[in-house]
């Protein structure tokens, strides 16, 4: 290593240290969120949406260790609705970010001990670029998969709910009250999302809401807008005592449409997509046609 790269490196490093000094003497800003809810009444306060886990694994205590160490610009905000649709909590998600972020930072290091124990020699630029570069891109991945994963899980909860909704329509069409169809459709299902729904009501009940107030906060809560669609038409049926049926059946075949398209578009781009392998198949086909004519030629 020459003296200037042993200087960058220092430089690095030197610049890293007063820039982490810095930043842990400037006042940290709380979260208005958090202390709005920590001051507002029991009764008031939206119920988490995970809690830690009785026996957390070790990405887990990894992130309870980088809620309490780390500064929480440095985490970011963590995804409420996707990690409450994917049932996961912070912690893990934390954890997830920190995980990746010291492979990234790791792996330059020991990918260039391995060149130097087969003799290529690397600059130290390129280590210290390396470890910068690929620590900031994985520990942003778990993010963009976290967003992928919610999203997935989303279209499989659309899927329960258009069964949920053809239920409180089957048990309003047969007489029972709003509150009555709402509490006997959840009873039938067996997936988490029917469970999430009777443990929501049950509250309700208990609390003296009523229930279609509980199903647009679970809708809030997990980003489920046919939730809250649902509750919004049950909510016209207890105040109004009007006719549901129909718009209950109704929404439920545009829940199904609206999968029904997503899985239509999704198919197109795989579709899309299979015409490259097809298209690079055909050229080495034509290639390996052309190769005997051209060496010829050349030959000539």
């Amino acid at each position: 290593m020459t003296a200037l790269q042993l200087a960058v490196v220092f430089g690095i490093v030197v610049g890293a240290g007063l820039a982490g000094a810095l930043y842990a003497l400037v006042p940290a800003q709380p979260d208005l969120g958090d202390v709005l809810a920590r001051l507002s009444p029991a009764s008031r306060r939206r119920a988490a949406t995970t809690t830690p886990s009785a026996t957390p694994d070790t990405e887990e205590r990894l992130g309870i260790w980088a809620e309490r160490t780390l500064p929480t610009r440095l985490l970011g905000a963590a995804p409420a609705r996707d990690l409450a649709v994917l049932r996961r909590t912070p912690a893990q998600f934390y954890g997830r970010k920190v995980a990746y972020g010291l492979l990234g930072l790791v792996l330059p290091s020991l990918l260039t001990g391995f060149f130097t124990l087969l003799g290529i020699r690397v600059p130290g630029v390129v280590p210290v670029g390396g470890t910068v570069l690929l620590g900031a891109l994985m520990f942003m991945a778990p993010s963009r998969d976290i967003a992928e994963e919610a999203k997935r899980a989303r279209a499989e909860c659309a899927r329960a709910l258009s069964a949920y909704i053809e239920l409180c329509a089957l048990e309003r069409n047969s007489g029972a009250g709003a509150t009555v169809a709402l509490a006997s459709a959840a009873e039938i299902g067996d997936s988490w999302v029917f469970s999430r729904i009777r443990e929501e009501l049950a509250r309700a009940r208990y609390n003296g809401q009523p229930p279609w107030d509980a199903l647009n906060e679970l809708s809030d809560t997990l980003g489920l807008p046919e939730l809250a669609d649902v509750a919004h038409i049950m909510r016209l049926a207890g105040d109004e005592n009007s006719e549901v049926y129909r718009s209950l059946r109704a929404r439920s075949a545009t829940v199904r449409s609206s999968l029904l398209s997503e899985e239509l578009a999704e198919a197109n781009v795989v579709e899309e997509r299979m015409y490259v392998p097809g298209s690079l198949l055909g050229l080495v086909f034509l290639a390996l046609l052309m190769a005997p004519s051209l060496l010829r030629l050349f030959a000539m």
